[in-house]
């Protein structure tokens, strides 16, 4: 099965998960926080969801991300 999200996006969430901040996220995948803005904002809009909350529980549906 293809991913719906890039790498990088997937990478983004699994953080996120972890409870990661965006700072954090950004420091440790060596981008800009805007970035990984883009990237969670990108992944929301390929999931027709809202809210960062909303991602994840679709991410974990799709057995995209794991806890």
């Amino acid at each position: 099965m293809k991913s719906i999200l890039t790498k990088r996006e997937k990478e983004v969430f699994v953080l996120l998960i972890k409870n990661k901040t965006t700072k954090e996220i950004a420091n440790k995948l060596g981008i800009s926080e805007k970035t990984v803005r883009n990237h969670i904002s990108n992944a929301m809009q390929k999931l027709g969801v809202k809210g960062r909350a909303g991602a994840v529980v679709e991410l974990l549906k799709l057995g995209e991300i794991s806890l």
